[in-house]
C-alpha cells in the first residue's frame, strides 16, 4: 500500500514537471504548489468519505480550502496525474468525476445547477485542459482530448478532441490536446497565436467582405460612363438647348 501510494506521489510530481516550465525541482513542486497540496489532501478526506466518516472528510476538505485556497468536495472522484496550476479560487463539486491526465487552472469551477441529491456535477474525461476562470455546470461529459478556453461557460457536453470557447461556450473546432507537439502544452486550453472566438472570426469576415465591395463601388464611380454606341454619353439638358 504504502509503495502504492509513494508511486501516486511521483506521478503526481512528474506531472507538474510535464506541464508547467517553471518547475525547478523535486522539492520546489512539493513544498511549494497548492495544487499538490489540494490533491494530496483530497486523497485523504476521500478516504474517510468512502468509509462513512463524512464529518471528518469535511472537515480535511475545509483544512484543505483554507490552506491552498482549492476547494475540493471529499466526494469528488479525481483520477490520476491530475494537475491544478495555480490553483487559487478552484471549486470542485461533489458527484464530480475526473479522468486521467486532465489540467486545471486558477478560478475553474465544476459546479451543479440542480437541488438533487444525485448526479449534478460534469464528468471530465481523459487529457481534458480546461482554462482559467471557466465554469463547467451541469452533469454531462467533456470528452477525452478536449480544451476549455479561460472564462468559458460549457452547458452542454463537449465532444472528445473539441475546443470550446466563449459565453455561452461554442465549439471552434476538433483540436485534440493529444496533436499537439510535445514541447507545446495547450496551456489554458489554448495555442499562443490561434484566434479561436466563432463570433470574432464571423465579424473579421463580415469586416472583410464589407471592405472588398467599398473597394468596387470606389473602382466603379472612377469609371467614365459612356454611351450605347460606345462614344461618350451626351448631356441631355445641352441637346435640348442647341440648335
Amino acid at each position: 500500500m504504502a509503495a502504492g501510494m509513494f508511486k501516486r506521489l511521483r506521478e503526481d510530481v512528474q506531472a507538474v514537471f510535464d506541464r508547467d516550465p517553471a518547475a525547478r525541482s523535486r522539492l520546489e513542486v512539493f513544498l511549494c504548489y497548492p495544487g499538490l497540496h489540494a490533491l494530496l489532501m483530497h486523497r485523504l478526506a476521500h478516504a474517510l468519505w468512502c468509509r462513512g466518516w463524512r464529518l471528518a472528510a469535511r472537515i480535511v476538505s475545509q483544512f484543505s480550502r483554507f490552506v491552498t485556497g482549492i476547494e475540493i468536495h471529499p466526494g469528488a472522484r479525481i483520477g490520476r496525474r491530475f494537475f491544478i496550476d495555480h490553483g487559487m479560487g478552484v471549486v470542485i463539486g461533489e458527484t464530480t468525476e475526473i479522468g486521467d491526465d486532465v489540467t486545471l487552472y486558477q478560478g475553474v469551477t465544476l459546479g451543479g445547477v440542480s437541488s438533487n441529491t444525485g448526479k449534478r456535477h460534469p464528468t471530465i474525461e481523459d487529457g481534458v485542459v480546461i482554462g482559467a476562470g471557466a465554469a463547467v455546470l451541469g452533469p454531462f461529459r467533456v470528452g477525452r482530448g478536449a480544451r476549455i478556453g479561460s472564462n468559458a461557460v460549457v452547458l452542454r457536453e463537449v465532444p472528445p478532441g473539441a475546443t470550446v470557447v466563449g459565453v455561452p461556450a461554442r465549439q471552434v473546432g476538433p483540436r485534440p490536446v493529444t496533436e499537439e507537439r510535445p514541447s507545446c502544452f495547450p496551456a489554458y486550453g489554448t495555442t499562443p497565436g490561434d484566434s479561436v472566438d466563432p463570433v470574432a472570426r464571423a465579424i473579421e469576415r463580415l469586416h472583410q467582405r464589407v471592405s472588398e465591395l467599398e473597394r468596387r463601388l470606389a473602382a466603379g464611380d472612377r469609371e467614365e460612363p459612356e454611351s450605347p454606341a460606345g462614344g461618350k454619353e451626351s448631356d441631355p439638358i445641352r441637346c435640348a438647348g442647341g440648335s
